[in-house]
């Protein structure tokens, strides 16, 4: 629903990368053509699910708001993610079309000439006429989003274009989004964090957004030199990039990086734990206090420390405009002690539609109409503190949260792999890394496995640390314990 206040922004610059820019008017156009050509004379494409793989950059949004103006569900595929991922997720989402960048073409296209899927280049559907779609209302099923969860496979999460707005406006409102700002977007475009956070309050707004792909640290630090910018978002693990870069320049250049982060009115973290050690060598460089969020796919930005005012670090603040928080005990009882630790739910209109043709995970995952995070928390002199998630079975590694199941479920694929676990271990950079206990057939070393593993995962699901045992640790009923094998990982 974005495009739909285009006309107030028609001529302002809606995104830039390296030396090209683009103006509202041009992605509004750029979408009826991606629209014309998926519609191909028909009058609404009525939900049916098109995935598409496009970097950063104006073929990515022509993409997406193509597909929206068709009535179509948006699904935006991972740069990183391999075919046997990229297979899995059309097969899922049950894709009716495929629109791919060039460059990724030789990846995408037997995956859906396979499939008998109506195959586009970006370049192809930019040449077709022009099409008005069907009238998009709230209701409508707009986005699908692919999360680990708790499964062994990735959840397809469905929003609406309700819902999308309702994530974006609570997050403009909050921190307090104009025409007039400039925003550098450095996050994958699969993951809500730089969907909605920075793509998309940036569209909402009429303003600038500025991608800069792939992430390089002192390309970003160079830009901030500039003294341009008014907000940058990133997850700890860029932070901790920035700050190694940074301590590598000069005085000169440290002193002008530091300026035009002066300039700046807004840092964000998140997607991640912030450790207290990088916010606070951030703000020495920067002079920002980094505002740290909380959030997931399924409901959006859900609680944030606060644009004005003091912002705690190990906080996550208080819940966003019209957005709903309670805690509960783990017999789901409401709690009243700010103190006793409880699982925080969600409720609102940010919240999502549903996990795509898996009603029974839907249904699990709500409790009385309150969405369960499976995160923990309490309440410090009213702003939350996260402790944890219920499962160890998820790990926060880089921004992306990732199922160790799934892992599993891929490492004993293996040749030499009889069994495995994968737990996450804290790690200053990427905040948990990917570890694995395996019990193998002969020796493995990390970097065979690693190798081996890039083929089929994501490259940040792969292994960082690898530890081969004689049995795994497991309880009297034979269950692998988790929390064993963490200890063993962490061990020196």
């Amino acid at each position: 629903m974005f495009f739909q206040g285009v006309d107030s922004f028609a001529d302002r610059t809606a995104l830039s990368l390296g030396d090209s820019a683009w103006t509202y008017q041009q992605l509004d156009a750029a979408a009826g053509a991606v629209a014309g050509a998926l519609l191909d004379g028909a009058d609404d494409l009525r939900e049916a699910r098109v995935a598409f793989l496009a970097p950063p950059g104006f073929e990515y949004v022509a993409a997406q708001w193509g597909i929206w103006r068709a009535g179509g569900v948006a699904a935006p595929l991972g740069l990183m993610h391999p075919p046997a991922e990229i297979e899995y997720a059309l097969d899922d989402m049950q894709a009716a079309a495929v629109i791919v960048h060039p460059d990724y073409f030789d990846r995408v296209a037997p995956l859906a000439q396979a499939r008998g899927l109506q195959l586009l280049t970006i370049d192809q559907a930019l040449q077709a006429t022009p099409q008005t779609g069907p009238e998009m209302t709230g209701d409508r099923r707009a986005m699908i989003l692919y999360t680990s969860g708790t499964t062994s496979r990735p959840k397809g999460v469905v929003t609406t274009h309700a819902h999308i707005s309702a994530q974006i406006d609570a997050l403009v409102e909050a921190w307090e989004w104009t025409a007039d700002d400039r925003i550098l977007h450095v996050l994958p475009l699969h993951h809500i964090h730089g969907i909605i956070n920075v793509l998309g309050c940036a569209l909402r707004t009429g303003a600038c957004c500025e991608m800069l792909s792939p992430f390089d640290a002192d390309a970003v630090l160079d830009r901030f030199a500039d003294g341009d910018l008014t907000l940058f978002m990133a997850v700890p693990t860029i932070y901790s990039r920035l700050i190694a870069a940074f301590e590598k320049r000069d005085a000169v250049s440290q002193a002008a990086v530091s300026a035009g982060c002066g300039r700046m009115r807004l840092m964000v973290s998140g997607s991640a734990a912030l450790p207290v050690s990088v916010l606070e060598k951030w703000r020495e460089i920067s002079g920002h206090t980094l505002l740290e969020r909380y959030g997931m796919t399924e409901i959006g930005m859900a609680l944030s420390n606060p644009y004005h005012g003091t912002r705690r670090p190990g906080h996550v603040g208080r819940p966003l405009p019209r957005v709903e928080i309670r805690r509960v005990d783990e017999s789901g009882a409401l709690l009243a002690d700010d103190a006793t630790p409880g699982e925080i739910e969600a409720r609102g209109p940010n919240v999502f539609e549903e996990y795509w043709n898996r009603p029974e995970a839907t249904t699990a995952a709500f409790h009385d109409g309150w969405f369960r995070t499976g995160d923990v928390a309490v309440i410090d002199n009213g702003d939350y503190r996260l402790l944890g998630r219920n499962s160890v079975d998820i790990i926060k590694t880089g921004g992306y949260k990732v199922s160790a199941l799934e892992i599993e479920e891929v490492l004993r694929t293996h040749p030499q792999i009889r069994e495995c676990a994968v737990v996450g271990v804290p790690d200053e950079e990427w905040g948990e890394c990917v570890a694995a206990c395996i019990v193998a057939d002969g020796p493995l070393e990390l970097a065979e496995l690693r190798a081996w593993g890039k083929e089929l995962l994501a490259v940040y699901k792969v292994p960082l640390r690898l530890l081969c045992v004689d049995q795994l640790p497991r309880n009297a009923m034979g269950k692998v314990q988790k929390p064993a094998v963490k200890s063993l990982m962490e061990s020196p």
